[in-house]
C-alpha cells in the first residue's frame, strides 16, 4: 500500500535520492579481483563449500511518480570452493505484493567467472532464464541460476528492488551457512520516516556509523503553494524549497563464520547475525507524528475483525450435533475439552501446513477432512465454545518459524494458533487438535517456542503465555542380560517411551510399521538378532508406549579365553556426544525437560565372576540444572546391576551453560563406555 502524501501534491522535482553517501563502495560490479580466481579465500574454514567474498546492499528513499519509493540495491560476489557449494548459484529474491501494488525487481544482471588456460572467462546470466514462484498469498519469489558454475568459479549478481511498502524495509543478513569475508549495508532514511532497528546475532560489527545531513529539496510549479513546510518564492518561475534531515547509516561485518545448525535449536533465523527494521511512524512537514507501528492491542482487535480469524470462532455450528451431546456426559471442563478435541480430530486431519488464520472457509476443510493448523484449531475453539467450554485463541510461532520478539508487535512473526482453556484452578489448558499421538493438553514439539500471545475479546486482557510444557521427554529401559562363557549375550528388554518420547516413537512406528521398526533397531547393534518383539499401549497416548523384545548377540572374536570385556550401557544409549563443538554462541533448546533411565541386570556365566567394577558417579550441572547417576553393583556372586539415570531439569540452557552441558555429556558417555571385566574363577 502507498503511504498518503501529506505535503503539496504539485511536488514535481525532488532530490531523487536522499543522503547519497560519500564513502567508497566495497565492490564494483563486473570487476572481480583476479586473485579471487586463483586463491582460496577464507581457507580457515576447511568445511566451507563456498565463501561470500562481498555482499553489499543499500536502501534509500526516492521520489518516483509523485510518491516515495523504497529502493534497495544489492551486489553479491561468491567464490565456489566445492561441488557441494553449487546451490549458492541459485538465487531467490522475495517480492511482496498486495492488491494492485507490488515490489518490482529491475536491473538484474550477473556473471560467472572461470579461469580457463590462465585467462578469465566471463559468462553472462541470461535474464530469460529467470522464473517466478508464488510462495504465499502475498509473496512471490524471483529465481535465477548463474551459468557455467564449477569448482573455483566466482559468481556475481546485482539487482534493484523498488517497493511501495514502507513497512517492508528490507532486512539485512550479515551471516549465511557459508563464510562471509565482507558484508556491508547502508541505509539513508529521511526524518519523515521513523524505523526501529534491531541487531541480532553473536558476531561483532567492524563498522557502525550514523551521520545526519541537512538536505534541501526544491519544488517548481506553475502557480503558488502554501503549507507543507515550503517557503514560496515569486521571483521567476514559481518554486518552493524545504530542508530536511537525512540519517545515513553504515554497518559492516567482516570475516563472519558460517552459521551451521547444531543439535537442539530452533531455526537458524533466530541466531544469525542480521539487522531487522520495523516502521514505527511517519511525520511530514506541517503534520504531526503518525504512529503506524502496531501494538499488541491493535493486533488483537485486527484479528478479531478478520473474516479469516475472528469470524471463524463463531463456526461452532459446523460440529454442533456432535459436541452438544458431550455436555452432559462430561461435566468436568478438562474432560469435555478432551472429548471435543477427539471430535475435531476425527472430522479434520492436519495437512502439515502452518497458519494462524484460514485461507478458505472451514466448511471446505470439513468436506475434505483435511486442513491447515488454523483450520483445525480455529474449528476446535469454535467447537469448544459450542460445548460450553470457554476457549480463546493463542497465537504462537513454531520452532522452525522463529521466536517472537515481545517488544516488536508484528503479526507476521506468528504462524500458528492453538486453544487456551482457562481452568477452574486458575491454570491454563493449552489444546491442539493437530497431533493425535499426543494427549489433550500437550502441545506438539514444534510449538515449544517459549511464549504465545493470547487473543481476547477485550484487547486489554491479552497477555503472554508461557509455553514451557509440563510433559517431559521420558525414556525408561529395563534390560535382563545373560552372558555366556564365549562372550555372547541373550536378553529381554522392556522399554517405555513417555511424553514427547512416546509421541516420537509412535510416529516412527506409524511411518515404518512394527516389523520394519524392529528390523532397523537390530541394524543399530552389531551382531543382533531379534526373535521376538511386541508393542503395547500404542493407541493409548495418555500412557507411555511400551516395547518388549528379546535379542541375541554373537560373541566378540576379540575376547580373551577366560576373560570377557563388555560395556552393556553403551549398547542401549548414545555413543556420541551431541555437543561436539568447543563452544556455542546460542542456547541449547531441548523444548522439554528430559529423563532417561537404563537399568541392566547382567547374569554371569557359571564359573565366572566380576573382576573389575567401574566406580559409581554422581555428576551435577550448576544451579540444579541436571543430574547423572551411575552405579554398578554385584547383587549376588553371579548377578551384576548397572544403573544410569539422566535428568535434565531445564528445557533451555543458555550459551554460557553450554560448556558445562557438553562436559556433562562427555563424562556420562565415558562412564557408559567403561568396561566390566568378567573372569573365570581360579
Amino acid at each position: 500500500m502507498k503511504l498518503p502524501l501529506l505535503y503539496p501534491a504539485t511536488l514535481a522535482a525532488l532530490l531523487s535520492s536522499f543522503g547519497a553517501q560519500a564513502q567508497s563502495e566495497p565492490i564494483k560490479f563486473g570487476k572481480p579481483d583476479p586473485k579471487d580466481l586463483t586463491s582460496a579465500p577464507f581457507v580457515a574454514d576447511s568445511a566451507a563449500s563456498a565463501v561470500v567474498l562481498c555482499d553489499y546492499g543499500t536502501t534509500n528513499f526516492q521520489y518516483i511518480s509523485n510518491d516515495f519509493k523504497l529502493v534497495s540495491e544489492r551486489i553479491t560476489r561468491i567464490k565456489i570452493l566445492k561441488k557441494s557449494g553449487y546451490d549458492v548459484a541459485t538465487v531467490q529474491v522475495p517480492l511482496y505484493h498486495s492488491g494492485t501494488n507490488e515490489e518490482k525487481l529491475s536491473s538484474l544482471r550477473g556473471f560467472t567467472y572461470n579461469l580457463v588456460n590462465g585467462q578469465m572467462q566471463k559468462t553472462k546470466l541470461e535474464i530469460s532464464n529467470t522464473f517466478t514462484e508464488e510462495r504465499t498469498q502475498n509473496v512471490r519469489v524471483r529465481k535465477f541460476t548463474l551459468p557455467e558454475v564449477r569448482e573455483g568459479s566466482v559468481i556475481e549478481y546485482a539487482y534493484t528492488v523498488t517497493s511501495d511498502f514502507f513497512f517492508n524495509f528490507q532486512d539485512w543478513s550479515f551471516q549465511r551457512d557459508i563464510p562471509t569475508r565482507w558484508s556491508e549495508f547502508r541505509a539513508s532514511i529521511p526524518e519523515y520516516f521513523d524505523y526501529k532497528m534491531l541487531l541480532q546475532g553473536y558476531h561483532p560489527l567492524a563498522v557502525q556509523t550514523k551521520e545526519d545531513n541537512l538536505t534541501q529539496f526544491t519544488e517548481r510549479y506553475g502557480g503558488t503553494t502554501t503549507g507543507g513546510g515550503f517557503n514560496t518564492s515569486r521571483e521567476g518561475p514559481s518554486s518552493a524549497t524545504a530542508m530536511a534531515h537525512v540519517a545515513n547509516y553504515h554497518w559492516v561485518m567482516k570475516d563472519v563464520p558460517a552459521f551451521r545448525d547444531e543439535p537442539f535449536m530452533t531455526t537458524s533465523e533466530d541466531y544469525v547475525a542480521r539487522l531487522n527494521f520495523q516502521l514505527a511512524g511517519v511525520r511530514f512537514p506541517g503534520q504531526g507524528y503518525n504512529n503506524v507501528a502496531g501494538t499488541w492491542e491493535k493486533i488483537n482487535t485486527e484479528l478479531l475483525n478478520d473474516d479469516n480469524f475472528g469470524s471463524q470462532l463463531d463456526r461452532g455450528s459446523l460440529l454442533k450435533d456432535q459436541v452438544l451431546t458431550l455436555v452432559a456426559k462430561y461435566p468436568d471442563a478438562g474432560a469435555r475439552a478432551a472429548a471435543v478435541r477427539q471430535v475435531v480430530m476425527a472430522a479434520v486431519r492436519y495437512d502439515g501446513t502452518n497458519h494462524y488464520k484460514t485461507m478458505s472457509p472451514l466448511r471446505k476443510a470439513l468436506d475434505a477432512h483435511r486442513g491447515t493448523a488454523a483450520d483445525v484449531n480455529l474449528l476446535l475453539i469454535a467447537a469448544l465454545r459450542t460445548a460450553g467450554v470457554p476457549a480463546h485463541p493463542l497465537l504462537l510461532s513454531t520452532r522452525s518459524h522463529g521466536r517472537v520478539n515481545q517488544s516488536l508487535p508484528m503479526l507476521d512473526r506468528f504462524n500458528y494458533v492453538v486453544a487456551l482453556v482457562p481452568m477452574p484452578d486458575g491454570k491454563d489448558l493449552l489444546v491442539d487438535a493437530t497431533e493425535p499421538l499426543l494427549p489433550c493438553g500437550v502441545l506438539p514439539e514444534r510449538c515449544l517456542n517459549q511464549t504465545g500471545r493470547l487473543i481476547m475479546k477485550n484487547a486489554s486482557e491479552g497477555r503472554w503465555v508461557d509455553l514451557t510444557p509440563t510433559q517431559r521427554y521420558v525414556h525408561y529401559q529395563q534390560i535382563n542380560l545373560t552372558l555366556d562363557a564365549q562372550g555372547g549375550l541373550t536378553g529381554k528388554v522392556h522399554e517405555e517411551h513417555g511424553g514427547y518420547a512416546g509421541a516420537d516413537t509412535r510416529k516412527e512406528i506409524s511411518r515404518l510399521g512394527e516389523k520394519k521398526f524392529f528390523a532397523e533397531l537390530t541394524t543399530q547393534h552389531t551382531g543382533w538378532t531379534l526373535p521376538k518383539f511386541a508393542v503395547a499401549e500404542r493407541e493409548n497416548v495418555a500412557k507411555p508406549l511400551a516395547l518388549d523384545y528379546e535379542f541375541a548377540q554373537a560373541a566378540d572374536d576379540n575376547n580373551t579365553v577366560g576373560t570377557l570385556y563388555l560395556s552393556p550401557l553403551r549398547d542401549f544409549g548414545s555413543e556420541q556426544n551431541p555437543f561436539r563443538r568447543d563452544e556455542r554462541l546460542f542456547p541449547v533448546d531441548f523444548g522439554a525437560m528430559r529423563d532417561e533411565t537404563t537399568m541392566v541386570t547382567l547374569n554371569l556365566p557359571e564359573g565366572y565372576e566380576l573382576a573389575e567394577t567401574p566406580k559409581p558417579a554422581v555428576i551435577e550441572l550448576p544451579d540444579g540444572g541436571g543430574r547423572f547417576l551411575y552405579s554398578v553393583t554385584a547383587t549376588t556372586p553371579s548377578t551384576v546391576q548397572l544403573t544410569s539415570r539422566l535428568s535434565l531439569r531445564k528445557p533451555v540452557y543458555s550459551a554460557e551453560e553450554y560448556a558445562y552441558l557438553r562436559e556433562f555429556y562427555r563424562l556420562m558417555l565415558e562412564k557408559h563406555g567403561e568396561k566390566l571385566v568378567v573372569k573365570k574363577k581360579a
